[in-house]
């Protein structure tokens, strides 16, 4: 019981990250990250617990490394266009 509080935690810590501050990119990715990293631990618990192979962890771990990447590419994209990481002075209908 003990060993899904941690994966728990982190999840909820990353979520009020991205509920809390929600104005920067680079805040709500690292709350995602957090999430992301929450839901790992939750399934690797959740397999050795059950004596199930751990391929899918592999597999996850993986597409939450491609989501990172593509979130930082984002970011940097978005510094290099409008000089910050706000969400308020990106608009949509500017071109």
């Amino acid at each position: 019981m003990l060993s899904y509080f941690f994966p728990v935690l982190l999840f909820l810590s990353g979520f009020w990250v991205v509920i809390s501050k929600h104005m920067h990119l680079l805040v709500v990715l690292l709350g995602l990250e957090y999430i992301v990293i929450g839901v790992y631990f939750f399934i690797i618990s959740v397999m050795v617990s059950f004596s199930v192979e751990v391929y899918f962890s592999i597999v996850f771990l993986t597409f939450a490394v491609c989501e990172g990447s593509l979130g930082l590419g984002v970011l940097v994209s978005m510094s290099r266009t409008h000089g910050n990481d706000y969400f308020s002075s990106f608009s949509v209908l500017q071109c």
